[in-house]
């Protein structure tokens, strides 16, 4: 072996892999986890020579950059399967009956009455159409108003309709005066004229005066010469007026659905028109629908026996209260003894001078056709219930009265 040969060995030898590994320690900053690195080369590449291995820094690099790669096309077969789904489903839907809400095929039987109240919401019209079978469900009637762009434009009212409607003709049945421009009121059963011209000034938008004015003018309407204002004539129910119609022309369609009313009944005399009209007034205050009749009988017992124990007084404490613009079940003895308040039936004999609110249909037929009966006195012993309690004499009547009194004193604050 040459001298030059010998020289280059001695300075030049390559480092025997125990070595490197000791270099390389030793140059490397020391880090917590080295073993991570050589695991990755030494399992995988073992024939590679140490002398080979990449840093420790691009090999977390090379990680990072795998683990993105991996995610990102997750995410990319993600998105293709929910887009395979959802056009899946879109194709199959129409013949899946059960991703379609019910609805019957129409056009439906019998009648049903719908009744929509004032701020009603497609919703809680939906809710009552299926509770009474109009419609096979509600978000079939609540697709179908909103396919007709009348969410808004439900109007109160009462309908007619039928059970198990197709309901896209509920809609129509419903949106039908949607587009009528008309003002609305609804007026309640027996209430007074002021609030009766309250109710109509708020829905039409003429002032509460111009109604006044007219409703002291019965004259102007063909009333007879006992009335002294459209008291009792206003007949209570749900009206559209048409916008252009005036004060007058309002007044002239409700006094006429009165007159319509008491036709129907049997009554077409203007005087005894009067009298039905007060008595039924009287009957809505102080009973309810079933026992009008039976009240009116009563009624008729007093005023025409003027020998009985009432002498012919009706002894009313709603014509009391009318008389003196209260609201209240409670008339003091004094008050009682007032003849200066023409409505004082206690210390007045028969009827007060007029209505003292705007009957329904229902009391002005009892008050036509009362029923035949033994009673002369009534009380209702239940506000709530409206249970009513009749006798012949005043002796069973003050039994009767106790009952009332034990109700209220277990009721405080409702006998006012």
């Amino acid at each position: 072996m040459s001298e030059r040969f010998r020289d280059n060995q001695s300075s030049e030898a390559p480092m025997q892999p125990s070595q490197y590994v000791e270099y390389y320690e030793a140059e490397q900053p020391h880090e917590e986890h080295p073993e991570e690195h050589y695991e990755e080369y030494d399992d995988e590449h073992p024939e590679v020579e140490y002398a080979a291995l990449p840093s420790r820094r691009s090999s977390r690099v090379s990680k990072r950059v795998r683990r993105r790669r991996r995610s990102l096309a997750f995410l990319v077969i993600l998105a293709l399967f929910v887009g395979v789904v959802f056009f899946a489903v879109q194709a199959i839907k129409p013949m899946l009956g059960g991703l379609q809400a019910a609805d019957y095929p129409g056009p439906g039987t019998g009648s049903v009455e719908i009744v929509v109240p004032d701020g009603a919401t497609g919703r809680t019209v939906a809710t009552e159409l299926k509770e009474k079978d109009v419609v096979a469900s509600e978000q079939a009637f609540l697709d179908a108003l909103t396919a007709a762009d009348g969410t808004a434009a439900l109007q109160p009212g009462t309908f007619s309709m039928k059970a198990q409607m197709k309901a896209s003709d509920a809609v129509s049945v419903l949106l039908a005066v949607s587009n009528d421009k008309v003002h609305y009121a609804a007026v309640a059963q027996n209430l007074r004229i002021k609030d009766t011209l309250a109710v109509l000034a708020e829905g039409t938008g003429i002032s509460e005066s111009e109604f006044e004015v007219l409703a002291n003018q019965p004259a102007l309407f063909g009333l007879p010469a006992q009335a002294k204002s459209l008291e009792g004539y206003l007949s209570p129910g749900e009206y559209r007026f048409p916008i252009e119609l005036d004060a007058k022309g309002i007044l002239s369609e409700m006094v006429a659905a009165t007159e319509k009313s008491l036709t129907e009944a049997g009554i077409t005399d203007p005087a005894d028109q009067y009298r039905v009209l007060t008595i039924a007034s009287i009957i809505e205050f102080e009973g309810n629908k079933a026992n009008y009749a039976k009240i009116s009988g009563a009624i008729e017992n007093r005023i025409n026996n003027a020998n009985g124990e009432t002498g012919g007084r009706l002894e009313s404490d709603a014509t009391v209260a009318y008389g003196l613009g209260l609201k209240t079940y409670n008339i003091t003895a004094e008050q009682k003894a007032d003849k200066s308040n023409l409505y004082n039936t206690f210390a007045n004999p028969g009827l007060p001078v007029g209505p003292i609110g705007s009957p329904g249909s229902e009391a002005i037929v009892a008050a036509a056709h009362p029923e035949s009966n033994p009673y002369y006195f009534w009380v209702t012993v239940d506000l709530k219930t409206g249970e009513t309690l009749y006798a012949a004499t005043y002796a069973e009547h003050l039994v009767n009265v106790t009952k009332y009194t034990a109700w209220c004193e277990a009721n405080v604050g409702e006998c006012k």
